[in-house]
């Protein structure tokens, strides 16, 4: 079948999709229906099934892979599925589980390209020797986890493209502000969200770790840090320093962060955060969006509405 970013009204739906959310409703009548929210890699469509069944029920759970039959309605101008049918995948052997995770628009190889340059690119023994010891010590997950649940970047390795992102800005913030500390700048972007690879699980379906709800990923990563860099034994600030980046990185008390910005990178660091996460939330809002329309209200950004351009 299409994918579900090529879907259009009419279509007929009959494959395996992700469930990544699921809640039930009742009719006027009393009768029970099912709002299903599902995935594939190329983004999310919200359907309906009617007439639940105790099956229905047992088969339709987040973070499940099942087979859907349905057809393609427009509800207030956007496809959503009304569902006839549904069945489990009892072998996920059957099924390519790489269709289901949105990724990163850029290709893993590239981005790996590009940290390896990063890595290879400060002049501050201390900061590579501390860069390089973390970003080693959580490889694996730091390049393929999702940085968010939902809000920005909630695909197949954003925190490696989040903080990409964030390090080439920073590097040209350091070229326009030379007082500014390049490698301690670049050196934060890189590590500033690592704490997200405990914080979540399950990069399919990415829900929440009991750590991460209990403790957030600034506090984590906080302490997974200072075990990393104190046994390298470094002496000069530079440790000390990043860290009060990590805690540092949502700006104010009321984001998360247990310190407010005390030093030039760790500020810029904070501003240059927040910035690529509202940019990402707008990219989404404009990709459900006509050209000349507004978007919906986006509580992330002050409940405000947005106008996307019309192309010229």
């Amino acid at each position: 079948m299409k994918w579900i970013n090529e879907l259009t009204d009419g279509d007929h739906v009959y494959g395996p999709l992700l469930v990544v959310g699921v809640s039930k409703g009742t009719t006027d009548k009393g009768l029970s229906y099912l709002n299903i929210t599902f995935q594939d890699k190329t983004g999310n469509i919200e359907a309906k099934k009617w007439d639940v069944t105790e099956d229905d029920l047992d088969t339709v759970v987040p973070g499940g892979v099942i087979y859907v039959e349905g057809i393609v309605n427009l509800y207030k101008g956007q496809p959503q599925v009304k569902v006839t049918g549904v069945s489990k995948v009892n072998d996920l052997s059957e099924v390519d589980l790489t269709n289901f995770q949105k990724v990163s628009p850029i290709p893993l190889d590239e981005m790996k390209k590009k940290l390896d340059w990063y890595l290879n690119s400060f002049k501050d023994k201390d900061v590579e020797k501390i860069t390089k010891a973390v970003i080693s010590h959580f490889y694996d997950r730091y390049i393929t986890y999702p940085a968010a649940v939902k809000i920005h970047h909630e695909f197949g390795s954003g925190i490696l493209h989040h903080s990409l992102t964030m390090a080439d800005v920073a590097e040209q913030v350091s070229k326009i502000y030379p007082r500014v500390d390049r490698d301690l700048l670049v050196a934060g972007a890189l590590m500033h969200d690592i704490g997200k690879t405990i914080e979540y699980e399950n990069p399919l379906t990415p829900s929440q770790t009991l750590e991460g709800k209990l403790i957030g990923h600034i506090s984590i990563m906080y302490a997974e840090f200072k075990k990393i860099v104190d046994d390298l034994h470094i002496e000069s600030e530079v440790p000390v320093l990043l860290e009060h980046m990590i805690l540092a990185h949502h700006g104010k008390l009321e984001f998360g962060s247990p310190v407010l910005p005390c030093t030039r990178e760790a500020l810029l660091l904070s501003m240059i955060d927040l910035m690529d996460s509202k940019m990402m939330i707008l990219d989404k809002a404009y990709d459900a969006t006509k050209d000349g329309e507004w978007t919906e209200k986006l509580w992330m950004l002050d409940n405000m509405k947005f106008y996307k351009p019309k192309q010229r």
